[in-house]
């Protein structure tokens, strides 16, 4: 037996059962070529002396870490929607007996830094990469890795996915202002920073599809890309607001920038959604409580099905290694929206007047 003052190891439960070190991690791993009275000798044994399998000692047998990976830009980006995704990465993950392995990257240098010695090459099974546009560079370098790799918020091409279709969202969500009357509608996005990306470049897609449909056009002055802080989004808010005519309504690329429009807007006398109409996009868990409309996703569900995702593909080796998972968006109308003054109204409909026949009702004349 072996002393009180150290841990038991593998050899010593190899002694106590009387087998190969080898018969002892393949019977405590559950492997099948081992016989039942020699895994029940290991089993008695490794009772005996308190003794369990470590991650690290079945990885030198199997090869594998139990570990996945999540390259990740910090929260301070946008602390709600990446906290929550990875809460649930970690909940499916445990559930399946995987450890989580985070790789923060805040800045170039640290970016560098992971592609040149691909940590996670030695230390995981499988990598998620979530919320930032990699160049062709770094996504061949993560072909190294000889491991699964699954993009999450973030859809890129070739490659297993999990992600919404930011641009019907953002279409959904302009109809909404649409469909209220609005017809001088402003966006808001923040300026990319280090090649992350928020989905701003779709959005803005949907936000001028909506338009184009409408018979609307595109106009630079009313969208926004502002710095990704208080300071940023206050001076986007008084660059709108010193506009010869100011828009009716703006959409917001995420909710936590909407939560300093309304609060800007309001510190300046105007009326929400009186004078302006506010639309964000998430459904922030904060949305509710500041009666925010948004274009709703569920990061919680993003992470889980990433999670899902990987799990299913290291269980199963021969399935599809790329598949791609669209996850829906729904618009969440509250108090920040409305349709426009009347005045702006009155000036809507008489440019309708004004404006001559379209193609269709000139053939219908």
């Amino acid at each position: 037996m072996v002393g009180e003052q150290r841990q038991a190891t593998m050899a010593d439960v190899a002694r106590e059962a009387g087998v190969s070190v080898s018969t002892v991690s393949r019977a405590l791993r559950g492997v099948a070529t081992v016989s039942p009275e020699a895994r029940s000798r290991v089993e008695r044994a490794a009772k005996e002396l308190s003794f369990s399998l470590s991650r690290s000692a079945s990885s030198l047998v199997t090869g594998k870490t139990r570990r996945v990976a999540v390259l990740m830009p910090g929260l301070q980006r946008a602390p709600w929607f990446l906290g929550t995704a990875l809460t649930a990465m970690a909940e499916v993950l445990g559930e399946a007996e995987l450890d989580l392995l985070v790789y923060v990257v805040n800045n170039k240098s640290e970016r560098a830094a992971f592609f040149d010695r691909l940590p996670a090459r030695r230390n995981a099974d499988a990598l998620m990469v979530i919320s930032f546009i990699l160049t062709a560079e770094e996504r061949e370098r993560l072909d190294d890795l000889g491991v699964p790799v699954v993009f999450v918020s973030q859809h890129t091409a070739g490659r297993a996915s999990v992600y919404i279709d930011d641009a019907e969202g953002a279409h959904k969500g302009i109809q909404h202002l649409l469909n209220l009357g609005h017809r001088r509608i402003a966006h808001m996005q923040s300026a990319v920073v280090e090649s992350f990306s928020w989905s701003a470049h779709d959005r803005l897609a949907g936000y001028r599809q909506a338009l184009e449909e409408a018979g609307l056009p595109y106009d630079d002055a009313l969208v926004m890309s502002t710095e990704y802080s208080r300071q940023g989004i206050r001076e986007g808010v008084g660059s709108l607001l010193s506009l010869p005519q100011m828009p009716t309504a703006v959409f917001v690329e995420t909710d936590e920038m909407a939560f300093e429009v309304l609060s800007i807007l309001r510190s300046c006398g105007i009326d929400v959604p009186g004078r302006m109409s506010v639309l964000g996009f998430d459904d922030h868990s904060l949305a509710e409580a500041l009666n925010l409309s948004t274009v709703a996703q569920s990061p919680w569900r993003t992470g889980h099905i990433a999670a899902e995702l990987v799990s299913s593909i290291l269980a199963d080796p021969s399935s599809d290694p790329t598949p791609h998972v669209v996850l829906p968006t729904h618009l969440v109308p509250r108090g920040s929206t409305a349709p426009p003054p009347r005045a702006e109204q009155g000036e809507a409909a008489a440019a309708a007047l004004q404006a001559p026949p379209s193609a269709a009702s000139a053939g219908n004349s």
